[in-house]
């Protein structure tokens, strides 16, 4: 599976979930951190939780994809999921607000919103 395919699938699992504002940003040629960001948000903490604990148990048990590292899901406001090539972040909407990541990474051509 190349690292675009990975971060469809990721939209695609999240989308499912209602996650809301689902964009990727392909970073490949601006970080050695990963290939592609998803970023999506949550309306609520739960939501948030829900939208985390639901992807990494799909990617594991239909895909057979492990994170390699998971911060942030217990509090409910922002969930970082790391699987190498593809970097998830899932933000209740204060946060993404606050962090604005696709500021600091598109540059115009790179950022895609996902739709189904």
């Amino acid at each position: 599976m190349t690292s675009k395919e990975k971060a469809l699938l990721i939209c695609a699992l999240l989308s499912e979930k209602k996650a809301s504002n689902l964009v990727y940003i392909d970073v490949e040629s601006k970080t050695s951190l990963c290939d592609y960001f998803v970023i999506c948000s949550g309306r609520s903490t739960t939501q948030v939780k829900s939208l985390a604990e639901n992807l990494e148990e799909k990617l594991s048990k239909v895909h057979g994809l492990e994170p390699k590292r998971i911060e942030g899901a217990r509090g409910g406001r922002w969930a970082v999921l790391d699987y190498q090539d593809v970097i998830v972040h899932i933000f209740n909407d204060e946060e993404r607000d606050f962090y604005n990541l696709e500021r600091l990474w598109e540059d115009g051509k790179n950022l895609t919103r996902y739709k189904d």
